[in-house]
Formats: C-alpha cells, structure tokens, sequence
C-alpha cells in the first residue's frame, strides 16, 4: 500500500507515534488510509450540508475495511463573490483547491481519496488534483437545492439577480423583492438550475468520476446520504484494484462528458474546467473539440437558466443515467468509478419522464449546448451557450459601447444608458486582465431583468455564471491585456453575432485593427500585490481552460 511509507518499518516508529496520537488504533493502521477533502462550510449554501454526507462518508469508509482521515478545503460562493472584487478569487481558487490536495494527499502517503465537493471551482480544482496525484479516487457532490416558493411559483437564485433589473424598471417593489430574496434560495445545496455547479456535477458522474445518481440526488435526500456511504466504501474497492483516475479519465471519458454536457445545455464554464481536468491527465483538449461535439448532439434537457426544469425534475426523471441511455449509442466506452463501464450504466439507464429528458428525434434543438465562435474580434475563439438564445438573437448587428471593467458597465446599465441595438463590450477582464476572469451575472441579469434581452448582446473576454441566458458571448481570445483585437474595440463599431455560422466580427479591416493596436499599450495591473498579482503572471488564456504554467 502507499501509506506503507509511513507506517512500516523500525525507522517509522515516530510517524506511527504521531498516528496513534490522533486515535487511530494499531489494527486501524494495517488498513488501506483514506483521505476524505471535505470543503464543508459555512459560507456556501451548496456546502452547508456536508456535515450529515461527512458521516455517511466515515461509515462507508470504514464498513469498507478502510480508516478514513478528513482535512478541510477552502471554497468561494460565486453568488455571494458576484460583482465586486471577490470575484477576482473565485477562477484562481480552483488552482490553489488542487494544489492543497495534491500537498496532503502526497504528504499523507493516503492509499485513496474521497472527494466531497459541490460547488463551481471546488469540484472542478479537486478533479485536476486527482488526475494530477492519480491514487485510487471517488468524488461525492453534496447535491442541488430544492427550488424556492414564491407566491405559489417556483423560484431559484436566478429569480433574485433578475429582480434587480426589475426594481431598476418600476416592475417590482422593494417589499416584494425583499420577499423573494428570503425564499428564492431555501436551503442547502448547489443553486438549482444547470448552473456551474450542477453542471460540474453531471460532468464529474459522466466522466466516470462519482456514482450513479450522484450529480442529481439532492442534498437534503436520504439518496445521497447513500450515495456518500457507497462511495466511502466503495474507494476502499478502488484501492484494492488499483482503478485510479488517470484509467478512467481517459479521451473517451471526456468527450462522452462534454457530449453530456452539450445535451443538458451546460454552463459554459465547463470549456474552462474540462480542459484543465484533461490537462492534469496529460490530455490536451482544444476548445473546438466542444464545437465539433455540440453540433452532433441534440440538446435533449431544457433547464434552467435556458429552459424550465430544475435539477430535481432532472433528478425524477432518471438523472445523468437516463441522459446516458439516450446516447448509448453515442457513447465510447470507458470504466468508471462503479465498477461498471460508462455503456453498462447507460444500459441501466430509465428515462421516466420523455419531457424532462426527451427522446432524440424530439430534441429541444438539433445542437448542443454551446458553440464556439470566431472572427476578427476572438481570433482563438469565444463560447456562447446557444440553446440560452432566443431564435431572434441567434443572428445580431450593433452598435458597440465599450467598458473596461463590469462595475463601469454595471453603473451604465443601471442607469440607463444601454438602449436596444447595443452590444455591451467588457473587457480587460480575462485571466490576465481581470485577474481571475470574472463572471458577469450582474450585468446579464439585469439585462434580462430589464426586459432586453432580446435586444441587446453582451461581449467579455470575461466569462459568465452558469446562471447566464440571453446573446452573451464570453471567454473572447486572445484577451484584452494580451493585445488581442477586443482591445481596439471603439464606442460606436458595428459588431455582428453570428451563432448559427460561428462568426463574431467587428466591421473593421484588418488594416484598421492593425492600426489601432500598434497605439494599443499593455495596462497597469489592477491588482499588485498578493498571490493575484502571481496568478496574473503565469495563467493562460481562456481558450486553453485558463491552465496555469
């Protein structure tokens, strides 16, 4: 066993006095020890549950013939981050979340790992750690939130950023708002529509990375309670097979994830995530790889923010299973954490409701999820998730009106300065420029909220939460603080979208582009100091997932 290093021989007589010290018993030593990264806390709704699923774990874990050893993990609530400077941290995080796990997994000598995650950069900086440490793994999500009530009608997070640009238009009182707030969001788990989180989620279950049903049991469910005891107990069969990450994170395994992916409708974010997971297993994944998959996949899950279903009708429905069973026949076979191959589980697969997880041949649309645009405003490409446009927007000329941070767009927006026609240009907000490359639900809500969007498109090379509907196209490469043709972007170009022909233009020559970019001066840092100010200096750009090198 690994740990052997730790626990054997005369010479490790004062690692075993120190191991004794924190109760473990000397039969205890002789087991395989598991390491459970648990990122419970109290400032995520999506984490504050992991108390209940942390003891189902133990239980599991040791009803496998393991001993299991829990550390804790930071983790930032996007939601709560969202629109100040806290926002800068939440893209970066997920590299410091797989450093620590590499640094006590490797540290610890640990035989295997579960990892109990849920929410946006935690579950994807845990994936790149297990790939990277590559020892016997299984991951837990700790599960979606039920949706809220208000006034009779279901509610989610969403419902409360797009309350703002209501307020902003006379369409609601303080008073309800402060109703809505209190309800939108009940209690724990990860905010509940096919956010970044959930998304993760699903990505992780269809990777082969957790157990079946995992991504959509809800956190308050006695089903996830079960599933975090399987897992425990089942991580101590993966050590006594030696099935570790890297043999199921294969290719395979990742384009049948981002098929999946493409099929729910998934966040965007996922372009980021799913790269530098692949990364971490010695697998380069090019952005185009999810354009080349979206457009043979039918997007066969209508859900929030795009559509209407919540995870827990995803969840009643069949889960990533029944998604599964709908593409059997797509799939490339890979194992999984179960035991089983991915095309075992989709064969297990039910489908119990043909509206929540249509049929193929009756797809919301033909194509997936996102596409991946170009032109001579991304060069190297941008993402949009497509089945969030209205067929109105899907094609769109307008008149740029260019910001350089979101708090100056955000202050526009709110006092109502962008008009129908616009395209709103946010920029120097790449991982570079940012740093950390902020999401922009603010603004994108309150777009919606305002009743424009179908009238006006969003560009960053920023990115967006998840949560995120309308023409709003981020992850634009290169990057502003790298010079890229966003930067030469003026108040008045016209800009054409282009989604069906995966064209974003600005109506420049190229010798006009070239012209204004040799004026074109690389910008102070706007953060100088601390581990932001690193981070700022060795990320890449968005379409290669934003790694760090």
């Amino acid at each position: 066993m690994r740990s052997d290093r730790i626990k054997k021989g005369v010479e490790r007589a004062p690692h075993r006095a120190l191991m004794f010290a924190t109760g473990i018993t000397r039969s205890g030593l002789e087991r395989p020890l598991i390491g459970v990264a648990t990122s419970w806390n109290d400032l995520i709704p999506g984490h504050i549950g992991m108390r209940d699923l942390e003891r189902f774990i133990e239980k599991g874990v040791h009803a496998g013939g393991g001993w299991p050893l829990f550390f804790g993990l930071p983790g930032i609530c996007d939601g709560i981050a969202m629109g100040h400077v806290g926002m800068h941290y939440s893209l970066p995080s997920r590299e410091l979340i797989a450093d620590l796990v590499e640094s006590i997994a490797m540290a610890h000598a640990f035989d295997g790992l579960v990892l109990l995650t849920n929410c946006d950069k935690i579950s994807p900086g845990m994936l790149m750690a297990a790939a990277r440490v590559n020892i016997p793994t299984i991951m837990v999500t700790a599960g979606p939130m039920h949706s809220g009530n208000y006034r009779g009608q279901r509610v989610n997070l969403i419902s409360a950023f797009e309350a703002v640009g209501k307020v902003r238009n006379g369409e609601m009182s303080m008073k309800d708002l402060a109703e809505l707030e209190t309800c939108a969001c009940p209690g724990a788990g990860s905010c509940q529509g096919m956010y970044t989180a959930n998304t993760m989620a699903c990505v992780t279950e269809s990777i082969g990375m957790s157990l079946p049903g995992c991504a959509t049991a809800l956190a308050i469910s006695g089903e996830k309670r079960r599933i975090a005891f399987e897992s425990g107990q089942r991580v101590v069969g993966l050590v006594k097979e030696n099935l570790t990450p890297r043999k199921i994170m294969t290719k395979n395994a990742f384009e049948n994830a981002i098929r999946v992916d493409m099929a729910l409708g998934g966040s965007t974010n996922t372009t980021l995530h799913i790269p530098a997971i692949a990364h971490e297993a010695g697998i380069e994944l090019p952005v185009s790889l999810f354009d080349k998959i979206s457009r043979t996949t039918p997007h066969i899950c209508n859900m929030l923010p795009g559509g209407q279903h919540y995870l827990e009708d995803l969840d009643a429905a069949g889960g990533i299973p029944g998604v599964l069973l709908r593409f059997k026949d797509m799939l490339k076979d890979a194992p999984t954490v179960s035991g089983k191959s991915v095309k075992a589980l989709a064969r297990a697969g039910r489908v119990m409701n043909d509206d929540v997880i249509r049929p193929l041949a009756k797809a919301y649309h033909k194509e997936g999820g996102i596409a991946v645009l170009s032109g001579n405003l991304a060069p190297l490409g941008s993402v949009v998730k497509q089945t969030a446009v209205s067929d109105k927007m899907q094609r769109f000329e307008g008149t740029a009106i260019v910001f350089d941070s979101e708090e100056e767009a955000m202050k526009a927006i709110m006092a109502g300065k962008i008009k129908p026609g616009h395209v709103i240009v946010i920029r120097y907000e790449g991982p570079k420029g940012g740093p950390g490359m902020r999401e922009m639900l603010s603004p994108t809500s309150a777009i919606s909220g305002m009743g424009m969007g179908n009238s006006v498109a969003l560009l960053t090379d920023g990115r967006f939460s998840g949560g995120t509907r309308g023409p709003c196209i981020g992850h634009i490469s290169p990057e502003a603080a790298e010079g890229g043709p966003i930067a030469a972007v003026r108040n008045g170009d016209k800009i054409v979208l282009d989604i069906p022909n995966r064209k974003l233009e600005v109506k420049l020559s190229a010798a006009e582009i070239k012209k204004r970019l040799a004026k074109w001066k690389p910008r102070e840092p706007k953060i100088k100091s601390g581990w932001l100010a690193r981070y700022a200096k060795v990320v890449t750009s968005a379409n290669t997932g934003a790694v760090v090198k």
